[in-house]
């Protein structure tokens, strides 16, 4: 046998490196796809599955969420009113509970409301006196109306001397009431 030539070598050598080069370009191009493709795998991975648990349960949550629905419509006011609105038929209500408590209305003051994330705060300050049973039936009548009055502070203050032995108090209240945004 003859001995290949150095140049016939480097020819030889030179034409495998040109068959094999785009055998390596596309065998690493499949890797690094291949690569990329676990890698998204792992991250939909587990958003598949809380998908999958959520369309598993989604009788339960449906559920849920007509619950929360439910309770959310005890504290909040439709958005659909006006606030101005529902602060003036809030403010009447307040003035009915509070006189049938036997307190009698200084003075009532429904606030601009302020927005929140998903519905609106509107403030009403009242002040009423009256003796200390007839706040705390106030304060009673006031925790079960419904959609619901909350209650952000209060003062009480005597506002006079005893008369035979009965305190008058002055309460000021710091009220607020929430409406849907619309």
């Amino acid at each position: 046998m003859k001995k290949i030539a150095r140049r016939d070598l480097a020819v030889v050598l030179a034409t495998l490196g040109l068959v094999l080069m785009p055998l390596i370009l596309v065998g690493g191009y499949l890797y690094n796809k291949h690569q990329w493709a676990t890698q998204r795998i792992m991250e939909v991975e587990p958003r598949h599955a809380r998908l999958s648990g959520l369309m598993a349960h989604k009788d339960s949550l449906a559920l849920a969420q007509t619950q929360a629905v439910d309770r959310l419509a005890q504290y909040l006011h439709p958005a659909g009113q006006d606030a101005n609105q529902v602060g003036n038929d809030v403010q009447q209500r307040i003035r009915s509970v509070l006189s049938t408590a036997g307190l009698s209305i200084v003075s009532t003051q429904v606030l601009a409301a302020k927005e929140e994330m998903s519905f609106e705060r509107i403030p009403l300050a009242v002040r009423a006196e009256g003796d200390m049973m007839a706040v705390q039936l106030a304060l009673a009548a006031l925790d079960e109306q419904k959609p619901a009055i909350l209650t952000e502070g209060f003062v009480l203050q005597a506002a006079a001397a005893p008369v035979k032995g009965v305190q008058k108090l002055a309460v000021q209240l710091n009220l607020v009431i929430l409406r849907g945004k619309p």
